[in-house]
């Protein structure tokens, strides 16, 4: 199947058709997908192994601070320290549930960091090619800006789609200000935790559910909790789901997929309400 998008001249009603003549919507992008041999890495606090919300990680690593030579990557087994990485896990998995996960624990206790720790985590998971990075964290220290722009392009340009949260308050902060990731902020509607929205006055892209959302916790536990980071891994299991189905998609792809499939894209105008 074609993945290249056309428009066609006889009117506003072609918009949305790919190159093989079908229409681009929920159905086309990912129906009948359930993520499977999509490798999605959760670069965040950890994630607590086999979680029942869970289930198992390929494979958990952590950022260490090694005395006089820096930063480094390592292998863990230790889990989460304070339960982010794993509730941002278990939407994932339930999005898309036969995804590969892997974890990159960037945040230490009361989600504690810096912008390095972020940045080593984050070139070092663009470094193993995973297809989808759920990003559910940002920094506001300009002075991160740049390399975290540099890795933000390199990601892009190698077909790896960072799904990144807006701020939940109304700042600066990074990567998810940058057009080379899928921004998402949170919508409130609490009946249809499927619904995502596409967002017409961009910098946040899309809407997804963040309002009271039921998410894993630290042993074996479930809770519910809202914010941005709580709607950007379902966006990353989307993806995860539309990368199996079309594996040959590029991030530009991925993004025309998720635009032309959210729920307020009329495809009869190509605009959204």
């Amino acid at each position: 199947m074609s993945l290249t998008w056309r428009l066609v001249d006889d009117g506003p009603k072609d918009i949305g058709v790919s190159a093989d003549g079908e229409r681009v919507d929920p159905a086309w992008a990912w129906g009948g997908s359930t993520g499977h041999g999509v490798r999605v890495c959760v670069v965040d606090s950890g994630v607590e192994r086999d979680h029942p919300l869970v289930g198992p990680l390929t494979g958990s690593w952590t950022v260490v601070n090694r005395d006089g030579t820096g930063l480094a990557v390592e292998e863990t087994t230790s889990g989460d320290v304070c339960g982010h990485g794993t509730a941002c896990a278990s939407i994932i998995r339930r999005t898309a549930p036969d995804c590969e996960l892997f974890s990159v624990r960037v945040l230490g206790e009361r989600f504690s960091g810096s912008g390095e720790m972020l940045l080593a985590g984050l070139r070092w998971a663009i470094e193993q090619d995973f297809d989808v990075i759920n990003l559910s964290l940002s920094t506001t220290r300009p002075r991160y800006v740049e390399e975290l722009r540099a890795l933000a392009d390199e990601a892009f340009f190698r077909r790896i789609a960072i799904v990144a949260s807006a701020h939940n308050t109304p700042v600066e902060s990074f990567p998810w200000r940058f057009a080379s990731v899928i921004s998402v902020g949170s919508h409130r509607e609490e009946d249809d935790p499927e619904l995502y929205l596409y967002n017409p006055a961009p910098p946040v892209e899309f809407f997804a559910a963040g309002q009271n959302v039921p998410v894993a916790w630290l042993g074996g536990a479930s809770i519910r909790s809202t914010g941005n980071s709580f709607a950007t891994p379902f966006i990353s299991g989307l993806c995860a789901r539309i990368l199996a189905k079309h594996p040959r998609m590029t991030t530009f792809q991925l993004k025309n997929a998720l635009y032309l499939s959210a729920a307020n894209v009329h495809v009869g105008t190509g605009g959204a309400s």
